[in-house]
């Protein structure tokens, strides 16, 4: 018996390929896999992707149902460049920022964006350090590994972004 593939479903009025290409451009290990159409071959309804490894299927359905916060995505970046390169883009052309390396793209899709630094700071044994780094964080938006650094560290200076 063949195993099940499991894919996580986005539901797009009809910007699902343009979307799933934008993604799979910014996280390596990410590809376009398939796209169908409607049976006159104009209309994309569906495109299966990968995002990390991931898979994705991205339905144009229509108006009937939203992309909600409820369902994000959460990417884990390896330092401050790769954080500021995705907050960037997928901020761009109508995106906006929130709270916590939380965002929404252009097409409604939610994000955290969260550098490896950020759950290593808040696992060590300090907990006070700790503490300092969540409170850090909740005065971010984009997430700045120096501030959170220097927060555990509780180096004075430290400014709100």
């Amino acid at each position: 018996m063949q195993q099940a593939q499991q894919r996580i479903c986005l539901w797009f009025y009809t910007q699902g390929e343009e979307a799933a290409r934008f993604y799979v451009s910014l996280l390596p290990d990410s590809r376009v896999e398939r796209v169908l159409r409607d049976p006159d071959g104009t209309t994309v309804n569906v495109v299966e992707f990968r995002l990390g490894g991931t898979g994705y299927v991205a339905i144009n359905g229509g108006p009937h149902l939203r992309l909600t916060e409820a369902v994000p995505i959460s990417v884990m970046t390896v330092d401050q460049a790769e954080t500021d390169r995705l907050w960037a883009a997928l901020t761009a052309d109508g995106g906006e920022g929130g709270r916590c390396g939380w965002l929404r793209d252009r097409f409604g899709l939610s994000w955290q964006v969260l550098p490896e630094a950020l759950p290593q700071l808040m696992a060590r044994a300090d907990r006070d350090a700790a503490g300092r780094v969540a409170q850090s964080l909740m005065e971010m938006g984009r997430i700045d590994i120096a501030r959170l650094e220097a927060a555990f560290d509780d180096r004075a200076g430290t400014t709100p972004c």
